[in-house]
């Protein structure tokens, strides 16, 4: 079997499946997905192999897309146009405070999904109703960060790429104020945010190469007692695997971890460490 990359929208994610058909990019097949069928587009393949997952693991191409399967997905998408913005009215009418931010119509009509965003529970009971009595169908409304709202909408970060987590991330991975500190970035919520005013999901990708750099260096203010002297640490460099030291003739030397592990660094007490700046304080 083949292994071919599909998406089920233009800017969506790439998932990856198997299949004995000859595809080729561009053309349409039908996969089963949480939501039922659904048509996607081929992206990218044929591989041999997918770095990471077995083949036998990768769901299966069900079949190519007929003529009539594109011409129900097409009526499916002006249907979830439409019922988006009958529930925008609804919600108008009703005086919710919620944020419609996406439709899903199920292959077969059987359900539809609304996406919002709100920052408080809602009680949407009487919604529901409107939405059942104009489609006939099972409604289901689900509340949703920030996060997962600019992962559906798409939008273009900082970088000027398409956001990460609309391109190709699966899951959310904690982030937190204390990489950007370790990543010595300046703390400007406008540099380190991302489009949905949380922190920049990138902050996660190097933080294990930060962590075991910061495990190996001497932490920044110290002072160690080294063959040269006592040495204060003023600055590290995770990218050139470098620190640099104020010596005790106040000259800034930079130097690699290699070469600083060779001077036989000890660390200084506290006690020693008060003593000696007040000793700096009165020079």
């Amino acid at each position: 079997m083949s292994i071919y990359g599909l998406r089920s929208s233009p800017m969506g994610q790439t998932s990856y499946y198997r299949s004995v058909l000859d595809s080729r990019v561009g053309d349409l097949v039908l996969v089963h997905t949480e939501q039922g069928m659904t048509i996607a587009r081929v992206v990218s393949g044929p591989l041999q192999n997918l770095p990471g997952s077995r083949e036998e693991d990768l769901p299966e191409i069900l079949r190519r897309a007929s003529e009539e399967d594109v011409d129900i997905f097409e009526k499916n998408g002006e249907l979830a146009k439409n019922a988006g913005q009958f529930c925008k009215k609804c919600i108008h009418e009703r005086r919710l405070d919620m944020k419609l931010v996406d439709v899903e119509v199920f292959f077969d009509r059987s359900k539809l999904i609304f996406y919002f965003t709100a920052p408080n529970r809602i009680d949407f009971r009487e919604l529901v109703k409107d939405l059942v009595r104009e489609y006939h169908a099972r409604i289901e409304l689900r509340q949703i960060g920030v996060r997962h709202e600019t992962r559906m909408v798409g939008a273009i970060g900082n970088c000027g790429r398409v956001c990460c987590c609309r391109g190709y991330l699966r899951k959310f991975a904690p982030v937190t104020i204390k990489m950007a500190k370790e990543q010595n970035l300046f703390l400007n919520p406008a540099k380190i945010s991302g489009i949905c005013g949380r922190l920049l999901c990138c902050l996660a990708y190097e933080q294990e190469n930060y962590e075991k750099f910061h495990g190996e260096a001497p932490r920044t203010g110290k002072k160690y007692h080294t063959s040269r002297g006592v040495l204060k640490i003023l600055r590290t460099n995770m990218f050139t695997n470098s620190i640099t030291v104020l010596g005790e003739n106040n000259e800034e030397t930079e130097m690699s971890l290699e070469e600083w592990r060779k001077l036989k660094p000890s660390c200084q007490s506290q006690e020693q460490e008060e003593i000696s700046e007040v000793v700096d304080d009165e020079i």
